[in-house]
């Protein structure tokens, strides 16, 4: 990481800056806030609260994407609680021990990496999930839940939404893996569950896994048919358009619906008929069949 040390006490920084960067830090020290300014991003910045009676509010305002951790003499609003307020995560009471700062360092950089990829993921999982939309979630549905769907990510949606509503991240699981049922098993009974590929078990594995989740908080969810006499609740998601991923395989004409529905806006006529390798009439009657009428 690169540190940059805000501190009047040359020794005292210097030392700091030394331990630092024999763990492979990069440190640069500044004796005052007017130095302190640079036009220069720095991951965490160490700084003092005591600098001859400087104003150290600029530093924080500068760097307020940065980790700022306050290397502080005693305890009061001014050096600690308003600081925070404004900006900085966290504070160091002098003298403190070097393993004790890093400890902190190394804390607020996890703290960022995880922020930063929960970020991406977040937005990944809304482009992935763009465009779906399912009706009549509830957390006051009882879990356990089979969700039955042709299409994964409708129930894919259905976990993640209602993950948001009950206030809780999920734990995901899929029962294609190895060992899957043993893990569940071991998951505390108000663990929020989201479990996938229920199709892939046998019926002598369903039976287990019927006992294993019999009081766990679990969504499952599965591709095939429902069987009628499922011991827990389920539900079922069907998309009118025949939509598939990886995890279906479609007849020849479902495969032909659906370019239909979601190209013909897309593509001229002549065109997406040539993509199907049929002609414009055999395009006109497959419409006419499957009843599909395109948007003037």
């Amino acid at each position: 990481m690169k540190i940059l040390i805000v501190e009047n006490e040359i020794y005292l920084a210097q030392s700091i800056a030394a331990k630092l960067s024999e763990i492979g830090h990069n440190c640069e020290v500044a004796a005052t806030i007017k130095d302190a300014i640079k036009e220069e991003h720095f991951d965490a910045v160490l700084l003092s609260t005591n600098i001859n009676g400087q104003d150290f509010y600029p530093v924080i305002e500068h760097y307020k994407d940065s980790i700022i951790i306050l290397l502080v003499s005693y305890i009061s609003n001014d050096t600690v609680s308003n600081p925070l307020k404004a900006g900085a995560k966290d504070y160091i009471l002098k003298p403190f021990m070097m393993e004790e700062l890093i400890r902190k360092i190394n804390h607020f950089k996890e703290f960022e990496l995880i922020k930063k990829e929960n970020e991406t993921f977040k937005k990944y999982l809304s482009f992935s999930l763009k465009g779906i939309n399912v009706e009549g979630i509830n957390t006051k549905t009882k879990l356990p839940l089979i969700i039955k769907t042709n299409y994964q990510k409708y129930a894919d949606f259905f976990a993640f939404e209602f993950s948001k509503l009950y206030g809780e991240p999920f734990k995901f699981y899929t029962l294609s893996e190895t060992g899957a049922l043993n893990k569940i098993k071991s998951e505390k009974d108000t663990q929020l569950l989201y479990i996938t590929d229920f199709q892939v078990l046998k019926k002598s594995e369903k039976k287990i896994f019927f006992e294993i989740i019999e009081n766990k908080n679990a969504l499952i969810s599965t591709t095939d048919s429902i069987e009628e006499d499922l011991p827990i609740n389920y539900t079922e998601i069907k998309s009118d358009n025949k939509i598939f991923d990886r995890n279906d395989i479609l007849s020849i004409d479902d495969y032909v619906k659906y370019i239909i529905l979601n190209y013909q806006n897309k593509f001229p006529d002549t065109s997406l008929a040539k993509k199907l390798g049929i002609s414009r009439k055999s395009l006109w009657e497959k419409r006419k069949k499957y009843e599909i009428f395109k948007k003037k």
